[in-house]
C-alpha cells in the first residue's frame, strides 16, 4: 500500500535491504543460524530461532576457541592507563561490579569498543585527547555529538488487517527521494542533509505497540476497546533524518554528579537546531501527503519535533560523534583507521567516530569500519606507530 501510494505521489520506493536469514545457515566461522520466522517481535528481544547476527552467536563463541582470549564478565573498565610519556597506553583499570574488587590489566594495545557514548566517556575519564570546549571551539573529545531526527504518521484502516505479529526488522519499503537523490533541491527549503521515508512495520512490540486514533481515552473500557479494534488495522509511515554537527551539541564530564565508582558521569548537551526543524517540517509534509492519498479511516498526522529535545521518551539509540575521525589531530580525535592521534596503540571503534549522523541508522558503517580497523591493526602489529602522519 505504501509502495503504490509513494509511486503515485512521484517517488521511488524500494524494499529496504536486510540480512534476514531465509533458511538455516552456518557461516564460514562455524556460527549456526536458524531461519527467520518473521515472528513480529524482533527488535529489543532475543530470538527463539537464533536467526540474529548477535555477538553472542557470531563473535564470542568463535573467539573463545582461541587460547589467547579471555571473557571477563561483570567487569567495568574505569580508565585506560598511559605511560609516563602520555604517548602510549599500557592497559586498563577495571572493577568487578559484584564485589568492588579493582584490577589492572596490562596490554600492548587497547581497543575501546564500548558503544558510542561510553567510548567518549572513557576517553574523557582517561585524559586522552583534549576535551572539547564549545566556547573556544578548542579540543576534540566530546565534539560533534549527533543524533537523528524524524517524524511519523499512523494510519487506521477499517476492515484491513496487517498482522503486525508476522513481521521482522528491515521489512519496510523506503523512498530516498529526499536523501541520496541529489536532484532534490534543498535550497528553497533552507536545510542541508536529508531524510528517508518508509512505510510498513519494523516489529510491532508486544505491549508497547498500542495504536489508537487521536481522541481515544488514555485508559478504561473505551481505551481497551479501541486497542482491540485497531491493533491489527493500523500502519505507520515514518521519516528518519540526518543531524548535522553543531558547536553547542557535545559531551563533557559532569561537574556535579558521579557514578558508583565516584567518577564523573557523562553529560550530554544537545538540542535540535533550525536545520533539523526545517527538515522535520518538510518530512512531516511529505509523509502526510502520502498518507492522505491512501484515504485512511483515521489519520494521526506526522508533526516535526520542534519543541526542546528531551531524552525521556525513547526515540532511538543511534548516537554518533564525540571521538570523531579526521585528517588531523587539531580537528579530530582519531585518524582514518580509528587510531588515536594521542596514543598510537589505542583504537576507538564505534559510531563515536562519525563526524555527523546520516539519515540511516549507523550500524552498517560501524561494522564496515570495524573490519577496516582490524585490517589496519594487522599491519600495525608488524610496525607499531602512528599510521597517519599528524
Amino acid at each position: 500500500m505504501f509502495n503504490k501510494a509513494a509511486k503515485e505521489n512521484g517517488y521511488h520506493p524500494f524494499p529496504r535491504p536486510s540480512a534476514n536469514a531465509s533458511r538455516a545457515y552456518t557461516n564460514p566461522d562455524g556460527a549456526k543460524f536458524g531461519a527467520c520466522q518473521y515472528c513480529g517481535y524482533c527488535a529489543r528481544f532475543g530470538c527463539e530461532a537464533n536467526a540474529k547476527g548477535s555477538a553472542h552467536i557470531t563473535v564470542i563463541p568463535i573467539a573463545m576457541r582461541n587460547p589467547n582470549f579471555a571473557l571477563r564478565t561483570n567487569s567495568w573498565v574505569t580508565k585506560v592507563n598511559k605511560d609516563s610519556t602520555g604517548k602510549k597506553v599500557t592497559g586498563v583499570s577495571y572493577t568487578n561490579v559484584l564485589n568492588g574488587e579493582e584490577f589492572e590489566q596490562p596490554a600492548g594495545m587497547v581497543l575501546i569498543c564500548a558503544y558510542a557514548i561510553n567510548n567518549v566517556h572513557l576517553m574523557l575519564l582517561s585524559g586522552i585527547g583534549e576535551p572539547y570546549d564549545p566556547v573556544t571551539r578548542k579540543g576534540v573529545v566530546g565534539k560533534n555529538y549527533c543524533y537523528q531526527t524524524g517524524a511519523g504518521a499512523t494510519l487506521f484502516f477499517e476492515g484491513r488487517y496487517f498482522n503486525p505479529f508476522m513481521n521482522a526488522g528491515g521489512s519496510d519499503d523506503t523512498a530516498d527521494d529526499f536523501n541520496t537523490n541529489w536532484g532534490f533541491d534543498r535550497g528553497p527549503h533552507n536545510f542541508v542533509g536529508g531524510y528517508n521515508v518508509s512505510g510498513g512495520f519494523n516489529t510491532a512490540l508486544p505491549i508497547g505497540y498500542r495504536p489508537v486514533p487521536t481522541g481515544t481515552p488514555q485508559w478504561g473500557k473505551d481505551w481497551k476497546s479501541a486497542t482491540a479494534k485497531w491493533y491489527q488495522t493500523a500502519m505507520r509511515i515514518g521519516a528518519s533524518g540526518s543531524v548535522m554537527a553543531n558547536r553547542y551539541n557535545y559531551f563533557d564530564l559532569d561537574p556535579t554528579y558521579k557514578n558508583a565508582f565516584g567518577l564523573p558521569l557523562m553529560r550530554m548537551t544537545f538540542d535540535y537546531k533550525d536545520n533539523e526543524h526545517k527538515m522535520g517540517r518538510h518530512a512531516a509534509d511529505t509523509i502526510n501527503a502520502i498518507a492522505r492519498s491512501m484515504n485512511p479511516t483515521h489519520l494521526t498526522p506526522a508533526a516535526a519535533r520542534t519543541e526542546p529535545w528531551t531524552v525521556v521518551p525513547y526515540q532511538s539509540t543511534h548516537n554518533t560523534g564525540g571521538t570523531i575521525m579526521g585528517t588531523n589531530p587539531r580537528d579530530s580525535a582519531l585518524n582514518k583507521y580509528l587510531q588515536s592521534w594521542d596514543c598510537h596503540n589505542l583504537f576507538v571503534v564505534g559510531a563515536s567516530a562519525f563526524p555527523h549522523n546520516s539519515s540511516y541508522n549507523p550500524t552498517g558503517p560501524v561494522g564496515a569500519l570495524a573490519y577496516w580497523t582490524v585490517d589496519a591493526i594487522k599491519k600495525y602489529v608488524k610496525n607499531p606507530g602512528p599510521m597517519v602522519p599528524a
